[in-house]
């Protein structure tokens, strides 16, 4: 998409946007709510003390920064696991062409 180099050179050269601005500001004292209840507050625990605190903010703005800084609240029951595949194993052998196996036509009716 063709832009005008001006426009280029203000985004480029410019000051910060307003949201940009903001998410500073924001970040300080999210840091420190989280880190004065122990680490275990998620978003929308430090969503509600920041509006406690006379500090009004969309709960997926606290989302977004906590992301952004790396926090994250308690999680409650067991830690969740995810399988990673270990690169050097072997494949089993179905799936390393997967793109030979035979598929059924789609006019059958049964599959429409």
């Amino acid at each position: 998409m063709p832009i005008a180099p001006s426009t280029y050179y203000e985004h480029h050269n410019g000051e910060p946007s307003r949201r940009h601005v903001r998410d500073e500001e924001l970040k300080a004292p999210i840091s420190r709510i989280h880190a004065s209840n122990y680490g275990v507050y998620g978003a929308r625990e430090v969503w509600l003390a920041l509006n406690r605190e006379g500090i009004a903010v969309a709960r997926c703005t606290v989302e977004r920064l906590m992301a952004d800084l790396g926090l994250t609240g308690a999680t409650r029951g067991k830690a969740r696991r995810t399988t990673i595949a270990d690169p050097c194993a072997d494949r089993p052998a179905i799936w390393c062409n997967a793109s030979s196996v035979r598929r059924p036509p789609t006019g059958c009716g049964w599959l429409t």
